[in-house]
């Protein structure tokens, strides 16, 4: 694997991408925050890091968006060199509804946005990466959600299809370039305290569902990115196309 510690992870201003940032700083990674408008929660993120003595930058760049994708590699490689964690977190909900309610223009927006961000970054990530390519090595890491084992009915079946597509696309993914030196895993958060429930629509909604939890609590997005951080870590070595359930027992 890449002896360069340098990560990029998406949608990472706020959540539980905020919280891997911060963590792959502390042990020792050149960390790239990514995200698309909240310029303010970005710069907050990336002095936090260097205020602690971390390397940091942050590129505001629409991942969806093969051209935007390009840039923010090449920015990476410029400051810090070739990437050798990719963490896909960013990710878009909509308000609850049922599926009839949906509309086409909102089912194409979240899958465009969860899907394509994962499959962009993910190709300019092996690029750098496979072994094939004169790289040496690296882990993707893909954040999918509860969700794509629930299906969200009645809630969001859109962001629960696209969530179930990044299951297929890492396990796929990880039997592709096993043998480039690249590891690819996936995370599945529950209910975790975040910004993204009011975006649903209901801010509060971990509280109204943790009762059905078997933890009997919310999860915090610190204890999301410590799954992350492990899969990206050398102690995760011999594991790919693997997914950690980080749901408190759901």
């Amino acid at each position: 694997m890449n002896s360069k510690k340098i990560a990029i992870i998406t949608g990472s201003s706020r959540g539980i991408g905020a919280e891997a940032a911060k963590l792959f700083a502390e042990n020792g990674y050149a960390v790239c925050i990514n995200y698309i408008s909240n310029d303010a929660a970005a710069e907050n993120v990336k002095n936090e890091i260097l205020q602690k003595g971390g390397r940091c930058i942050s590129v505001k760049a629409d991942v969806p968006i093969s051209s935007e994708v390009a840039r923010l590699f090449e920015t990476v490689d410029s400051e810090f060199g070739a990437v050798s964690v990719l963490v896909n977190n960013a990710a878009i909900l909509k308000n609850q509804c049922s599926l009839v309610e949906i509309s086409e223009e909102r089912f194409t927006e979240v899958l465009r946005v969860n899907i394509m961000s994962c499959f962009l970054c993910s190709k300019e990530a092996i690029k750098r990466m496979s072994t094939k390519n004169g790289g040496v090595g690296g882990v993707i890491v893909n954040v999918s959600s509860g969700a794509s084992k629930s299906g969200s009915p009645n809630e969001y079946i859109d962001y629960a299809a696209s969530k179930g597509a990044i299951d297929t696309l890492t396990r796929g993914l990880a039997l592709e370039v096993a043998a480039e030196g690249i590891r690819v895993n996936a995370v599945r958060p529950g209910l975790i305290y975040t910004e993204m429930h009011a975006s649903g629509g209901e801010p509060n909604r971990v509280d109204r569902l943790k009762s059905k939890i078997p933890l009997q609590r919310g999860g915090k997005p610190q204890e999301v990115a410590e799954a992350i951080f492990w899969l990206a870590s050398k102690k995760s070595s011999f594991v790919t196309g693997s997914f950690i359930e980080a749901a408190g027992g759901l």
